[in-house]
Parts: C-alpha cells; sequence; structure tokens
C-alpha cells in the first residue's frame, strides 16, 4: 500500500538519505585504498562541491551549508594532504581561490571512476531505469527555491 505525499517522509530527508549514503560508500572506497591518504566525509563533500575553476572559501562554505571558519579548516586539512591549493585570484586582490593540485586532479579523476562504479552498484540494487529516471528528475530546471515558495498556497483562513 502506498502512502500519501503527507503521510510519507519529506522528500529533503530522503535526498539527504542518498546523498550520505553515495557520501558514505564513496569514504568507504578510500578508506580500503593503500596510498595512506585518510580523506574524511567532510572532504568528499568538499571536494564534491569544487568547481573546476576553483571557488572562494566563503563560496564553498555557501555550497556546503557550513561557516566560512570550518570551510577554511576543511581547505587547510586538504592543502597539508596536497590535494588543494589556495592560490590568489587573478580577478580579485583581496580573494583568494582554493583549486586542486595535480594530485587532486587525479584524486576527483580516480573519484569519478569510483562514484561510476558506486552508481552502477545502486542500478543493480534499484533497478538502471530507476536510476536513469532518478538522475533525469535531478538534472531538471528546478527554477529558483523563491519562485518554489511564491506558488505556496497563502495562509488558510478558519
Amino acid at each position: 500500500m502506498s502512502s500519501s505525499p503527507s503521510e510519507s517522509e519529506p522528500l529533503i530527508r530522503l535526498l539527504w538519505r542518498a546523498h550520505n549514503w553515495f557520501r558514505a560508500a564513496l569514504t568507504t572506497a578510500f578508506e580500503n585504498q593503500e596510498d595512506g591518504v585518510t580523506i574524511s566525509a567532510a572532504h568528499v563533500t568538499l571536494l564534491s562541491q569544487l568547481p573546476s575553476e576553483g571557488a572562494s572559501i566563503a563560496e564553498l562554505a555557501r555550497r556546503l551549508g557550513v561557516s566560512a571558519p570550518t570551510a577554511h579548516q576543511w581547505v587547510h586539512e586538504l592543502v597539508a594532504m596536497g590535494v588543494l591549493t589556495v592560490e590568489s585570484d587573478p580577478h580579485s586582490a583581496r580573494s583568494k581561490l582554493v583549486r586542486l593540485t595535480a594530485a587532486g586532479v587525479r584524486r576527483r579523476e580516480e573519484t569519478m571512476r569510483i562514484l561510476a562504479g558506486i552508481e552502477a552498484a545502486l542500478a543493480g540494487r534499484i533497478g538502471a531505469d530507476t536510476v536513469i529516471a532518478l538522475r533525469a528528475a535531478l538534472e531538471e530546471p528546478w527554477g529558483s527555491p523563491e519562485s518554489a515558495v511564491a506558488e505556496l498556497p497563502g495562509p488558510s483562513t478558519p
């Protein structure tokens, strides 16, 4: 028997659970490697949100939903591991950019291969068509969050 949307878990909780499932699988894959580099779940999340062109620590904090000091700490842990570098922003003298090092680029390529394997394992569990449909739904343009809120019905009057 299927439950109605009001009886089922909120979609945000399901998406968070899915995010944590992928992050835990990826973290486990890194733990099983013999290179001696420990990448935490927080590091995996930060690296997943770092654009190829780099980003400021403030931008990373916004993307991650954490404070700037937390993002700063994670960045500097990854700098110490040789995965990231912090450089002057060529477009702004006051800003710094966080970018992948050559080792970080190799780690990202490796991560993408591992994620493809994890996604294939998921397809084996829930069905390839389901994974394709899930990906298609998530790739659709959703519009701004503000526009979704604007579509909400007003408060009901007794």
